[in-house]
């Protein structure tokens, strides 16, 4: 592993690698964004995710953002954004393929995600996006308990709501929810899902037997779970 690499000049800015056994040339790359409802959480209590990925024989990026409320949400999608471009550009100096790039995320993460593959990330490169417990309509959000925490404002949701944004075609999804979820996180995946597919992405949805918000996301971690096993093999289907 090769910890604490910039992606820019801020000090939240940065990215943990981790690498399968073996040579290292023309590898898959994986990118991994954490969740915590953008204010909480780094991408150190996240390392774990890594042991899947590897597994999978891709390199492991797993990124670090500031959080809200100290920057707005404007800040972080850029720094995500950010992110994924320094790894296009310098991954091959690392062994990776920029040609062979998937994301993920989880919760918030998965919001963060949607960006990367944007109808306007000019050759984005983004092959596969896994989307796991994901939030994709921001505006339910400011009668939550988080407004008080992070402040919503008309503005954020409106340009960062990813039901109202348009995205790359030639990007295969995976959105994925626990079975266990709260009924929210149900509506919103069934909602991407028709938003994304109707811009013609192929889309899938899976449904992970007997997980929660939390459960299913550590389960990321763990080869021969039910979301450690989809994570390897969405990976290995786009590699």
């Amino acid at each position: 592993m090769i910890l604490d690499v910039a992606y820019g000049d801020g000090p939240d800015e940065t990215v943990d690698m981790f690498f399968p056994a073996g040579p290292r040339q023309n590898l898959p790359v994986h990118l991994f964004v954490h969740g915590g409802y953008w204010r909480m959480f780094s991408k150190r209590d996240y390392s774990c995710i890594a042991n899947t990925i590897t597994l999978a024989g891709a390199i492991a990026v797993i990124v670090d953002y500031s959080l809200m409320p100290g920057q707005r949400m404007e800040v972080l999608v850029d720094q995500v954004v950010r992110a994924k471009e320094w790894v296009v550009q310098h991954i091959a100096s690392y062994g990776g393929d920029p040609l062979r790039l998937s994301v993920s995320g989880h919760s918030a993460g998965a919001h963060l995600a949607t960006f990367t593959f944007e109808e306007s990330e000019k050759g984005s490169r983004v092959q596969g996006a896994f989307l796991l417990g994901g939030l994709y309509d921001l505006a339910p959000l400011q009668q939550s308990f988080l407004q008080r925490e992070i402040a919503l404002t008309e503005d954020e949701v409106s340009r960062f709501t990813p039901l109202f944004r348009r995205h790359r075609a030639d990007c295969r999804v995976l959105v994925a929810v626990g079975q266990d979820e709260t009924r929210p996180f149900h509506d919103q995946s069934d909602a991407f899902i028709n938003h994304v597919a109707a811009q013609g992405l192929s889309a899938t949805r899976n449904k992970i037997t007997g997980r929660n918000h939390m459960n299913s996301v550590r389960d990321l971690g763990v080869a021969g779970s039910e979301t450690g096993d989809l994570l390897i093999s969405f990976i290995n289907s786009g590699a």
